[in-house]
């Protein structure tokens, strides 16, 4: 009973930031929702599900995520077999490269596609600005790096003797891959793919900037109507349907990542790679060009002035301040970007450890068990719920006592550093573990207290991992656009609001400064995964 009642209370500060950060404002939007006007009407539900263009939405948001994530899977599986079980030189060049697209954000993604789609871009003439198509393309373009990882990783790590077994036994490679290896893949290919689709329900910035008014997601239905139609429970029917949507696509992800399976301790060596490969050599340039061609576009219209090598629409952004239409100037906007994402950084970086170090005990009884599940899966939460619907939420419900933040500084911070939360309590869970519990016990049996524990066996073993995950948390922030879109003065936007600011412009000029804001978020987010990826990489060479 003592350390149950030291594990609570171990729990309680997270939990209550939970409550107030998370709960207290999903609830409020569940609220706007369920009780419009303090009376219990579920009707209102209905009614906004009745509507015409919400059907539409609902359909298309299906529609787009089951497509992209079918393209996203068969185009990704090949690419994982020719990067993670074959060898050739080169092979971790393009296997870093297709890292890139998942660290975008998405408002970067929507400009570099509309720049190469657009009547004046490379691929202009075959008039797919604007259309469902061009949505589907940045979905794969986004997602690809999912499938890639997820299922290579698994490819990599698979036991290859029942595939040898096969082959002996007079099998070709077909009907070993048929047989043997695919079956052996299915729980990642299943995963990775219900990630996809997850991640493409919930896609924000890259339906907003490639579709407007004329293609829209539940994710864009809801900031549309919020923003532009100040049609509060129908944005608030709608992100409960939503959420509805999410949770259950996060619990069937959560089943299928249970049911996979760690096979034996064998590890298939790289092969070298034949002529067999041609088909994945060919879906791997595919998906090159599909990674390649919109960042160059991107970079192009940037560093392009009147037919010129120029940085004139970067000089221009920084005197963007002086123009009333867009308010702010390059400088500004980053100076904003990059103080809030220091602020959600610290935050996501603090709870997510605390809540690391609580989840990783190693239970004694029952209760503890029970007790730390139930702490590890509240705070997974976040994770199903949409940034879109956080925002909302964010902007119902801390506008009064005891929760004011109308006015507060940290607001940003704090919806942005719940974004970014689960990846980092994901981050370093399986490091803490790891650990063998013999040596903490060891530490104790020679006198060592609970914080000498901590401080001499898991920090310095989680150190790296933490550089890693505060990388991830702050390009996280960095490009954070769903919640931030809410919350964000106006007078002082981010750097992703300011590129949307600049999208909705009208003329090639503000596109192409749109482009050359886009290319200072892209290069700053890079470098800062580079640099916090290859800390943990040497820490992982070290441990």
């Amino acid at each position: 009973m003592k350390r149950i009642a030291v594990l609570s209370a171990w729990s309680i500060a997270p939990v209550l930031v939970l409550i107030a950060f998370f709960i207290v404002p999903v609830g409020a939007m569940m609220g706007q929702g369920l009780w419009p006007g303090g009376r219990f009407d579920p009707g209102g539900i209905v009614e906004v599900l009745t509507r015409p263009r919400i059907r539409q939405v609902i359909a298309f948001t299906l529609w787009s995520a089951g497509l992209s994530t079918i393209i996203t899977v068969v185009l990704g599986m090949p690419i994982a077999r020719l990067l993670y079980a074959t060898t050739w030189p080169g092979r971790r060049i393009f296997a870093a490269l297709f890292l890139v697209p998942f660290v975008l954000p998405t408002v970067v993604v929507g400009v570099a596609f509309r720049l190469l789609l657009s009547e004046s871009g490379r691929f202009g003439f075959l008039g797919l600005d604007g259309s469902a198509t061009a949505i589907i393309l940045a979905m794969v373009f986004f997602n690809l790096t999912v499938v890639v990882r997820i299922v290579g990783i698994a490819w990599e790590n698979r036991d290859p003797r029942a595939a040898e077994a096969a082959a002996s036994l007079g099998a070709n490679p077909m009907q070993v891959f048929w047989t043997v290896t695919l079956p052996a893949l299915a729980p990642a290919v299943a995963a990775a793919a219900s990630v996809v689709f997850l991640f493409a329900a919930t896609a924000f910035g890259v339906v907003l900037t490639l579709g407007g008014l004329r293609y829209s997601t539940v994710e864009t239905e809801i900031y549309l109507l919020t923003v532009s139609h100040l049609d509060l429970q129908g944005a608030a029917a709608l992100s409960i349907v939503q959420l509805l949507i999410v949770i259950g696509l996060m619990l069937l992800s959560s089943r299928v990542g249970r049911s996979r399976s760690t096979g034996g301790r064998a590890r298939a060596t790289p092969r070298p790679v034949q002529w067999r490969d041609a088909p994945a050599a060919a879906c791997l340039g595919l998906g090159f060009v599909l990674i390649g061609a919109p960042l160059v576009a991107l970079l192009s219209r940037a560093v392009r002035f009147d037919g010129a090598w120029s940085l004139e629409y970067f000089r221009r952004l920084s005197a963007a301040g002086d123009d009333p239409s867009i308010g702010v100037s390059l400088g500004d906007a980053l100076e904003t970007s990059l103080r809030v994402a220091v602020d959600a950084t610290l935050i996501a970086v603090v709870l997510g450890l605390w809540i690391a170090l609580l989840v990783t005990r190693r239970p004694r009884t029952a209760s503890e068990r029970r007790l730390l599940g139930g702490i590890d899966a509240i705070f997974v939460l976040p994770l199903g719920v949409s940034a879109v619907t956080l925002g909302f939420g964010f902007l119902i419900a801390l506008n009064r006592p005891p929760l004011d933040f109308r006015d507060s500084a940290m607001l940003v911070p704090l919806a942005q550093a719940l974004v970014a939360l689960p990846l980092v309590v994901r981050t370093l869970t399986p490091v803490l573990r790891g650990i063998d519990e013999r040596m903490r016990e060891a530490a104790t049996s020679l006198g060592a207290n609970p914080r000498q524990v901590l401080t001499t066996i898991d920090l310095p073993r989680v150190s790296r991992p933490l550089v890693a995950a505060a990388g991830f948390a702050f390009a996280v922030s960095m490009g954070e656009f769903g919640a931030t879109s809410f919350v964000a003065r106006a007078d002082s936007p981010t750097l992703p609001l300011l590129i949307y600011r600049l999208i909705g412009r009208p003329g090639e000029g503000h596109l192409a400064m749109a482009a050359a804001a886009a290319v200072v978020l892209a290069l700053v987010i890079m470098v800062v995964v580079v640099v916090s990826d290859r800390s943990h990489e040497r820490g992982v060479a070290q441990w």
